[in-house]
């Protein structure tokens, strides 16, 4: 049950970020909430995938999910560039989160 509260976790925080992108700073009042309401879920969910998850997994998987999926949603639909260096740091956050898992991070 806790993993998938930490895809949930992870979903709600990917969704807030992308609506911050679309807040225009915040002057945006939709987005604005959105992302607001995105983190509160997010970090809630969080909180509750750490009585059954330790903490380095939980916020590892968390964080680098979370950055490769933002970092992929801005090349595929935000006209980011996808250079040499950002593949290789996203198959990098991945390939740290798989380390730790199979590392004994439980």
């Amino acid at each position: 049950m806790g993993y998938l509260l930490l895809v949930g976790a992870i979903a709600a925080e990917v969704a807030a970020t992308t609506a911050m992108k679309y807040s225009d700073g915040f002057s945006r009042l939709t987005p604005a909430l959105l992302t607001v309401l995105g983190y509160v879920v997010s970090f809630t969910l969080l909180a509750q995938t750490l009585r059954t998850v330790s903490i380095g997994t939980a916020y590892a998987i968390w964080a680098g999910v979370g950055t490769a999926a933002i970092a992929t949603i801005g090349v595929l639909f935000l006209g980011e560039g996808l250079t040499l260096a950002k593949a290789g740091g996203i198959a990098l956050i991945i390939g740290g989160v798989v380390v730790l898992n199979l590392g004994g991070a439980h």
